[in-house]
């Protein structure tokens, strides 16, 4: 039995490196008796003649960076307004320079060093697994449920794991780390250990793969679509601003600001990452509602 293992193991790391090495060619992509489009022929053309594992993982590295930053820009810009701090969460606390750089400096060491790592290698992973790779592009309405799949999968295992962080020397020694911040601001969100980064990260890798393998097929693009969505969703988690227009008070089960923010303070309740309902059904949630229902009601009063 070792030595199936074994052979098995040896079989896919070969089928891995060869999927590495993948150059790219549009007539393979493209089916002859289909016209393209504009942005299908535009996304072939960027893998024509080069290494398809390293094209996808520098695309999927920009649209990363640009929705990271620039979903935290607009409330960059909301420290700077006089008139939007009655809507931070913690008005009594204020990041430092220092912080603010520390934090910066750590995320692009992070995101480039752990994170780009783990995007050069996704395309051939998902390629194993069955993937469409190949025009056409997939329709905006399977797209919009693949997405929301994934967002339940990726709550589901992130209120796990991070229930886990918060549990003796995986605390002390990784997720303290990212408790640095107890009132949170927007690109704090994927400041952590690079141990918690690559863990907590495979909820959001994970999640589409498993999807694809034992569901249905999920097109490569709708994982670009899919990160996009993800890293909207943190950084307003962690933006430290609860706005009258936030997405929260029209979704009630969509954690938002509020629910994270009361996590960074207290350092208990509200694991998980998007939605409400896996704190309330296993009840870590009960100190959090008794602190919300008095912060509301002191904001209503006055």
């Amino acid at each position: 039995m070792f030595a199936t293992l074994i052979e098995s193991a040896t079989r896919l790391a070969h089928q891995f490196m060869s999927e590495m090495k993948t150059i790219g060619d549009q007539n393979q992509m493209i089916p002859t008796d289909y016209v393209p489009t504009w942005a299908e022929r535009t996304w072939f053309s960027l893998f024509e003649g080069r290494n398809e594992a390293i094209v996808f993982g520098i695309i999927a590295f920009v649209v990363h960076q640009g929705f990271y930053y620039g979903r935290y820009f607009p409330y960059y810009v909301c420290d700077y307004i006089p008139s939007m701090a009655k809507y931070k969460l913690q008005p009594d606390k204020h990041v430092t320079n220092e912080q603010w750089w520390k934090c910066l400096n750590s995320l692009l060491a992070s995101q480039i060093f752990v994170q780009l790592p783990m995007m050069m290698f996704f395309l051939p992973a998902a390629r194993m697994v069955g993937f469409d790779c190949a025009a056409p592009f997939p329709a905006w309405p399977r797209v919009v449920f693949q997405v929301c799949i994934f967002f339940v999968f990726e709550d589901f295992y992130h209120y796990w794991a991070h229930r886990l962080f918060h549990y003796g020397i995986l605390y002390k020694r990784i997720h303290k780390v990212h408790h640095e911040h107890t009132a949170p601001f927007g690109i704090a969100a994927e400041y952590a250990h690079p141990v918690e980064t690559a863990v907590l990260g495979q909820g959001t890798i994970a999640g589409p793969l498993l999807f694809n393998f034992f569901i249905e097929q999920v097109h490569i693009t709708t994982m670009l679509i899919w990160i996009a969505a993800r890293l909207w969703q943190t950084v307003e988690a962690h933006c430290g601003y609860d706005f009258p227009w936030s997405m929260s008070h029209w979704l009630p089960f969509w954690a938002g600001a509020s629910h994270h923010d009361y996590h960074h303070m207290a350092f208990v309740n509200n694991f998980a990452s998007t939605f409400r309902w896996w704190d309330s059904i296993f009840g870590t949630d009960n100190r959090y509602q008794a602190y919300e229902a008095r912060r509301t009601g002191k904001t209503k009063s006055e």
